[in-house]
């Protein structure tokens, strides 16, 4: 016997309306249910989602074309850059920081005595290239950290405008253009200047820091230091364990407390405000994040910073001081301009100010 159109349409309606009031009614104990279960998807696909997406960045044309979406979005954003930048000049040596992208830095050093240059991960090349152009030097070396787009992304551009320029890094990140691969320790030359290359894998596989001799020519020491240590934090683990970043991070150790550090990134202020939750009541922190926040607050750059001017936590052990936290316990360290927390339930659970690309 078939139903009238009528009783159909009035259960439908009811059964509609005893749904509604039973969400009402348990919305809490649904929106806490489907958190959970969106939380355990989320978990079981972030990994692996990662891993593909950073696969896709870093060996396929699909990361070139992402980097160059994100390069014309900053000119957008940014036509005269993120961050106000100001040129340190010593001894004949002139540091040019370039603020490319939307937290990047890339770096011009001259010597001023025979007109040449390097330049560290040139990401934006027309930008370089018109500070080279305004400068009137010659581009000679290009010194690339490491693959990612935004460090490696004007190797090419600048090596066809600078046929003579020579493309350094290490072979092991399949870094853009590279024409001279280097090892731990090798050393470049430049005009006047001397660099050592650091080999320091965990950011990624082969990613590399540059040493500028101050001393020989009667200056502090300049560290370029990539992905690997901003002011106060370090870079993310996305090709190493933090067994492997560590020794990294020790590789820096034992600079001298007036090395200025010239990181790849603008990440002093969320490295700090990260900071203020692990460590609310350290006043050298504090002083360190207001100083910082003044500076960022007038979109200047905050680079260019020495050891002794750096937030220092109250534990000062050494970064091979046996003497580890007890399981579960979160203690500070200071290696020069890092600050990081560590966790010693495991060894590979530690916590860095500033997990970043």
């Amino acid at each position: 016997m078939a139903f009238p159109d009528w009783m159909l349409s009035l259960a439908a309606t009811a059964s509609f309306f005893c749904f509604f009031c039973l969400c009402v009614r348990y919305r809490r104990a649904a929106r806490l249910f489907w958190g959970k279960l969106q939380s355990r998807i989320m978990a079981r696909t972030e990994k692996p989602l990662f891993r593909i997406a950073y696969t896709l960045y870093t060996r396929t044309k699909l990361g070139y074309l992402y980097y160059k979406m994100q390069m014309r979005k900053a000119r957008e954003h940014y036509p005269a850059g993120h961050s106000t930048c100001y040129p340190m000049e010593f001894s004949g040596i002139k540091i040019i920081p370039i603020s490319v992208l939307s937290d990047n830095y890339s770096y011009l050093i001259i010597d001023t005595s025979s007109s040449v240059a390097a330049a560290v991960d040139p990401a934006d090349p027309e930008t370089v290239q018109a500070i080279l152009k305004e400068e009137g030097v010659m581009l000679e070396a290009i010194l690339c950290t490491h693959k990612h787009w935004d460090h490696s992304g004007g190797n090419k551009g600048l090596k066809r405008l600078h046929g003579s320029c020579r493309v350094y890094g290490n072979a092991a990140d399949n870094i853009p253009g590279l024409t001279h691969p280097l090892s731990h320790k090798d050393s470049v030359v430049v005009g006047r200047m001397n660099f050592k290359a650091l080999f320091t894998p965990g950011h990624t596989v082969g990613h590399m820091i540059y040493l500028l001799d101050g001393p020989a020519v009667g200056a502090p020491s300049s560290l370029f230091s990539g992905d690997l240590v901003f002011l106060s934090g370090c870079g993310r683990m996305f090709e190493g364990s933090s067994t492997t970043m560590l020794s990294s991070l020790d590789t820096v150790s034992s600079l001298s407390d007036d090395t200025l550090l010239w990181p790849g990134h603008e990440y002093a202020e969320d490295n700090l405000l990260f900071a203020t939750k692990v460590e609310p009541h350290n006043a050298s922190r504090e002083n360190k994040y207001q100083l910082v926040a003044q500076q960022r607050g007038q979109k200047l750059c905050t680079v260019r910073k020495m050891h002794r001017h750096c937030y220092a936590s109250q534990v000062h052990h050494p970064i091979k001081d046996p003497c580890l936290p007890a399981p579960g316990e979160t203690r500070l360290y200071h290696l020069h301009t890092v600050l990081w927390a560590v966790k010693a339930s495991r060894p590979s659970s530690w916590l860095t100010l500033g997990f970043h690309l």
